[in-house]
């Protein structure tokens, strides 16, 4: 985000920002609709199938992978195969798209500045999501959206769409389509002020007991949605082992667990959601901790030689804190922050649970407990997870002011709290 700057007595200048927008409607459609949708993403899975496997011969003789271009050169000559002719079927662009995405992939997985990626994998048809992608040709008219090849499809219509459509993703979650309707829009966002250092600048403890605590005193309290579902989601999965491997029973019984895993992440999604929106309308600056959760949640397990201790308590631990899902309320309130004109950052989570706040005394021994923190230095005693926050807004402080960003961040009229 572009920080605006503003000299004491002058005037802030609201600045001038793209914004990109996906809207995620259900679609309202016919068998017959359903099922060239399925043979659209069919294709797709197709042609990234067997382009995946023309790179990887290529690898193997060691030879340079083809590019982005000379693969839609090939794309054209595959559906002139009489064997590969049924690729007509699905619009030209949306195949291009997988082909695109294969070639991202393929770019990352061999990129050293990230380590994290890995080399594109098969798309198999019971494991990958259906779903097939329009860059343009994408028309709207009212509670109708205009598909190529598909024609006008009805949609359930929950807001209105700000922006110019850019593109349209169509995708099956469960036994529902869905259409994500990405837009573009500059906007003139004015800067946030913080009139109250108090209140408009807030540091966040995120945890399991509580989902967050904030340093102005709040508590929000975790929804844990797979917790709550995690007896019904092991029976499912039990039934489903127990059936043949895709006969028809199996296919039920697998779309009753999928039904299952989609009205978890439904539900944490939209408590996600609420929650950081709540936040960013509150607050014009919000600090959290730099989490590295892949870390937190990595198994205990070990190996042959060095197992590991405590194996099955570590495993409830990583499943709780991946049911919070810190990372995307995290992503969430960057974004709105964004939007709104407000901040986000985050400090390093070193000691943040450690440190007293009012003589800045570090020692293990303040926190023996998970909820009670305890100086051993002044004596000062209060909710560990509230001490956390506030160290953490106090960290966020230090970092604005070391970049230069203080007077940024309150607008040129107040001064950061010490």
């Amino acid at each position: 985000m572009k920080v605006t700057t503003r000299a004491r007595g002058g005037d802030v200048k609201p600045s001038q920002m793209i914004i990109r927008r996906a809207y995620k409607f259900r679609l309202k459609t016919t068998p017959e609709i359903e099922n060239r949708m399925l043979q659209f993403a069919g294709c797709s899975r197709f042609v990234w199938n067997f382009a995946l496997a023309a790179q990887k011969e290529r690898l193997d003789k060691t030879k340079k992978v083809l590019s982005y271009f000379q693969l839609c050169k090939c794309l054209t000559q595959w559906k002139k195969e009489e064997d590969m002719a049924f690729l007509a079927v699905a619009p030209a662009h949306s195949l291009q798209q997988t082909l695109k995405a294969l070639d991202r992939a393929m770019k990352d997985a061999f990129d050293k500045k990230q380590p994290a990626k890995r080399f594109p994998v098969w798309k198999k048809k019971f494991k990958c999501v259906d779903s097939f992608r329009y860059p343009a040709g994408i028309k709207l008219q009212g509670a109708r959206v205009y598909l190529p090849k598909l024609g006008w499809v009805r949609f359930h219509k929950s807001r209105e769409i700000q922006g110019t459509v850019r593109n349209a993703t169509v995708s099956r979650k469960g036994e529902h389509w869905f259409v994500s309707i990405q837009t573009q829009q500059e906007v003139v966002v004015p800067p946030r002020l913080v009139s109250n250092p108090d209140s408009d600048i807030v540091g966040i403890d995120v945890g399991i007991a509580r989902f967050v605590t904030t340093s102005t005193g709040e508590a929000v309290s975790p929804l844990s949605s797979f917790k709550k579902l995690e007896k019904k989601m092991a029976l499912a999965q039990k039934l489903l082992a127990r059936k043949k491997k895709f006969s028809k029973n199996w296919q039920k019984q697998k779309r009753r667990v999928s039904k299952v895993h989609i009205k978890i992440a439904d539900a944490r999604k939209d408590f996600l959601q609420k929650k950081s929106t709540i936040m960013s309308k509150k607050h014009a600056v919000i600090v959290a901790e730099d989490l590295s959760i892949k870390n937190m949640s990595a198994s205990a397990k070990g190996d042959m030689e060095k197992p590991g201790k405590n194996v099955k308590a570590k495993a409830g631990l990583n499943r709780s804190i991946l049911d919070q899902g810190w990372g995307n309320f995290f992503r969430m309130l960057e974004y709105k922050q964004q939007w709104s004109g407000g901040s986000f950052l985050q400090v390093d989570p070193k000691n943040t649970s450690r440190k007293c706040p009012r003589c800045d005394q570090v020692s293990i021994d303040n926190r023996k407990t998970q909820v009670l923190f305890l100086c051993i230095t002044c004596g000062f005693s209060a909710n560990a997870d509230y001490v956390g926050a506030v160290n953490i807004k106090h960290r966020g402080i230090e970092n604005l002011k070391a970049a230069g960003q203080a007077a940024s961040a309150c607008g040129g009229r107040a001064s950061a709290p010490q």
